[in-house]
Order: C-alpha cells, then sequence, then structure tokens
C-alpha cells in the first residue's frame, strides 16, 4: 500500500493525503468533528481515494479546526485555499461531495487560479428549500443536546421512504458515539451552508467542472444540479435516474465517472 500521510495542513486542516502525481483536493462531506481522519474514517477516506491514487496525490481534506462563530462559506473555503498553496503551491484537481461540494464550489468561485478541473458531487450552488430544513433540524437538534437524535434524523432523512421511522432508533443509538462533546464546528459548519449560494457568481469558475447528482436526492433537486453547471463556464452535469444522495456520494460508478473526467482534463 502506498504511503499515508496524515495531520493537519496550514491553518489547521485536517488531512489524509495518499497516491502519487498531480495535487487532488478531495473536501469530505458533512462531519460532527474536524478530526484527523483515524478509525472508521480513516478506512472511508483511503477507500475513496484507492480509484486516483495512481495518477493522482490525493488530499482527503475537512473544514478548519476550531472554526470562529459566523464563519461564512467563503471563510471555509479561503482556510482550505490557504492551505492548498501552502502545501501544493500550484492549481489542484478539486472535488467536493455533499457539504464538501459546497466548499470547492466556493473556492474555485473565489479563487479560480487554483484550480484546474472540478468535480462536484452531491451538491449544487445551493440547498433546496427542504435540504435547508433538513440541516436546521440537525443544528436545532444539536444546540439543544441531543447531537445523536439529529444525527439520526438526518441520515434517516437521506434513506429511502419506508426505511426512514423503522430506522430512526437503531440509527440514533450508532449515532451516540458519533455526537461531538463540543459541536461548535459542525454549529458554524451548518450556519455556513444554510446561507451558501454563489448562483449569481458560478461564471467565475473557469475550470473544467462536472456535478454529478441523483435525480431524488432529499437535499437538492435536478434543477439545481443542471443550474450548477450550466452557470460555470464550461459545466456539464450527470444526473442519475432513481438515485439519491447517499447512492451517488459513495457509488464506484461516481468514482469511476470523476476519474475519467479528472484524466481527461490532465491529459488536456
Amino acid at each position: 500500500m502506498a504511503k499515508v500521510s496524515t495531520g493537519l495542513l496550514s491553518g489547521g486542516i485536517p488531512y489524509l493525503a495518499v497516491g502519487d502525481g498531480a495535487p487532488l483536493v478531495s473536501v469530505q462531506g458533512l462531519t460532527p468533528t474536524h478530526e484527523v481522519p483515524r478509525g472508521m474514517e480513516r478506512r472511508m477516506a483511503l477507500a475513496g481515494a484507492a480509484s486516483f491514487t495512481d495518477h493522482f496525490r490525493v488530499y482527503v481534506v475537512n473544514r478548519k479546526q476550531g472554526l470562529s462563530p459566523g464563519a461564512s462559506m467563503a471563510d471555509l473555503a479561503g482556510h482550505v485555499a490557504a492551505a492548498v498553496e501552502q502545501e501544493c503551491g500550484e492549481a489542484v484537481f478539486l472535488t467536493g461531495t455533499s457539504t464538501g461540494g459546497s466548499v470547492a464550489l466556493q473556492l474555485a468561485v473565489d479563487r479560480p487560479d487554483l484550480v484546474r478541473a472540478l468535480v462536484v458531487v452531491s451538491s449544487a450552488y445551493r440547498l433546496s428549500p427542504h435540504g435547508r430544513q433538513v440541516q436546521q433540524d440537525l443544528a436545532r437538534l444539536t444546540r439543544a443536546g441531543d447531537g445523536a437524535g439529529g444525527w439520526a434524523q438526518l441520515m434517516t432523512a437521506l434513506m429511502p421512504a419506508p426505511l426512514r421511522g423503522p430506522a430512526r432508533p437503531v440509527t440514533r443509538v450508532a449515532m451516540r458515539s458519533m455526537a461531538p462533546k463540543d459541536p461548535t464546528d459542525l454549529l458554524v459548519t451548518l450556519a455556513a451552508e444554510d446561507a451558501f449560494d454563489v448562483g449569481a457568481r458560478l461564471g467565475r469558475v473557469s475550470a473544467p467542472t462536472l456535478v454529478i447528482g441523483g435525480a431524488t436526492d432529499v437535499l437538492y433537486t435536478r434543477e439545481l444540479f443542471e443550474q450548477t453547471a450550466d452557470g460555470v463556464c464550461d459545466g456539464r452535469a450527470h444526473i442519475f435516474a432513481g438515485w439519491g444522495h447517499v447512492r451517488t456520494a459513495s457509488s464506484s460508478t461516481t468514482a469511476h465517472l470523476t476519474l475519467g473526467f479528472l484524466l481527461a482534463a490532465l491529459r488536456s
């Protein structure tokens, strides 16, 4: 297995890096804490990076630790941009999934000079109204001290409708160990994404861009995925019929589609 590096990049950005080649920065989705990947999170990060490590040096990154209350999505993306400049010193290939897609889009809007190609998975230029409500419920329950209940509600909302009710008690128990003692970073991230909307600025994204979405995603809509691709300078969308948020984000088919797009950009 290729050597794996973990730790904190400049400014306190947790990361895991593996592989050789051009730098590929992959921004994670929403997590309870902003910790250096270990245990199950490390195994998931390595599994997600595996398709790309023959061609790229993959940096799996999260949001900065110790976020200031009131930090915006532009602030969160700026932290990643500063770490990219310090660590890589060049424009990078950039992917982002779910909340990570919001960060990646914001970075590409604010710093187009840092992005060679962009892939956004299960994410768009803003959440749908229902998606905002789902994440607002997580924030509300977390502030009330019921982090496990909030995560259970979020996770079951992403499941097929017939499974949501039966799965919630089991999911609540499973999420108890994941609910953070200090939820500040989570709550700041949720507030930043609640306000996130770069629809009017998508034209600043100059890198070739692929938006991958599922037609039945409960946090977004087909229209939001397509509008995101249409709004950037060189964009296209691939929508999986009948796929939801989690399936699109975790499928090997999505990984292969992403790899093909990035390799085409690498060789152009």
